[in-house]
């Protein structure tokens, strides 16, 4: 579908809030009535704000607003954990009632979020996609034209697994905690892994999913560890599964054997990478991920743009970057 059949679109992101609609404070309080200065409104949903990742990624688009108050309304949802996939259904479809003209989506999986994006663009919103990027085989079978804003994940993940296996000699064990596996994010980081991985000479002897999550991470690792105990690395897919993975290797009493890496930058990372407990993540920029494809739809709305995928900026971040 094209973009150009309506002034008014949504920007969809998936993923933050807890159980029901935040507003972000920076709109009408009705959302069922149109902005009565004729400003578009535009719909952030995200994943789980129990994920520092994404508080960051609220927090950098309501500072935005603020400062662009003149140009645009913000309302900004989230779900209660990572993989609510019906709930970021109803909040989508919540934002078509309410009649946003953008929704710029993180989506908590690559394939479940097309159907209700398609309908919010056959109600002639506009649509973004940022962070895991929506399937361009469903998008296809589908008939619709979805733009993402982000980084390449892949790229990103081999930049940590190139700095770890620079630590590593050939023929050492290390082990992968994905997130989830439907997820194109989460594969596209898995393979950067492998990628590094493999250039380094190293064996990857086991590849388990930590669902995103903290605890299930710090369940996963534990058992890595106890399966293959000459490991040397664990490599998380997000920084929430490095914390788990951390906290197992410390339980298992091999801080100085087992060297673990992550993704994402969050504080609580930057800190354990300075402690020498993570030797290295990636930063994809949250604060300004949001606000890149809130950018990006405004300008879509203004007509100054086609809907085109866009690439953003992820950097290795290891102890020398933080000095």
């Amino acid at each position: 579908m094209d973009y150009r059949f309506s002034k008014h679109v949504v920007i969809a992101v998936f993923g933050i809030v807890g159980i029901g609609l935040l507003s972000a404070g920076c709109g009408p309080s009705d959302g069922d009535k149109a902005a009565v200065d004729d400003k578009p409104r535009i719909a952030l949903i995200m994943k789980s704000l129990a994920n520092e990742f994404f508080t960051t990624m609220a927090d950098g688009a309501k500072t935005h607003q603020q400062t662009h108050a003149d140009q645009y309304d913000l309302i900004v949802n989230g779900t209660k954990d990572e993989r609510d996939l019906s709930q970021q259904v109803v909040l989508v479809e919540q934002m078509v009632a309410k009649r946003v003209d953008a929704i710029v989506i993180a989506p908590a999986d690559s394939k479940a979020l097309v159907p209700v994006c398609k309908r919010a663009m056959g109600a002639g919103i506009v649509v973004i996609n940022i962070d895991n990027k929506l399937d361009d085989q469903v998008l296809a079978s589908a008939g619709v034209q979805i733009p993402f804003v982000g980084p390449d994940n892949r790229a990103g993940a081999r930049k940590v697994g190139e700095a770890l296996g620079a630590q590593l000699q050939p023929g050492d064990k290390v082990a992968i905690i994905e997130g989830v596996p439907t997820a194109f994010n989460a594969q596209q980081r898995r393979l950067g892994f492998e990628d590094a991985m493999k250039h380094a000479g190293v064996n990857v002897v086991s590849v388990q999913s930590g669902q995103w999550e903290m605890a299930k991470a710090n369940t996963v690792a534990s058992a890595m560890l106890s399966e293959h105990p000459d490991l040397k690395a664990l490599l998380a897919s997000n920084d929430s599964m490095a914390l788990g993975a951390v906290a197992a290797v410390k339980a298992a009493g091999k801080t100085e054997d087992v060297a673990v890496v992550g993704f994402d930058n969050i504080s609580a990372i930057q800190a354990m990478i300075k402690d020498g407990l993570v030797l290295a993540t990636a930063d994809q920029h949250a604060d300004q991920l949001a606000v890149y494809g809130i950018q990006f739809a405004l300008q879509i709305l203004n007509d100054a743009a086609p809907p085109a995928d866009k690439q953003t900026p992820v950097d290795l971040i290891t102890v020398e970057s933080l000095q």
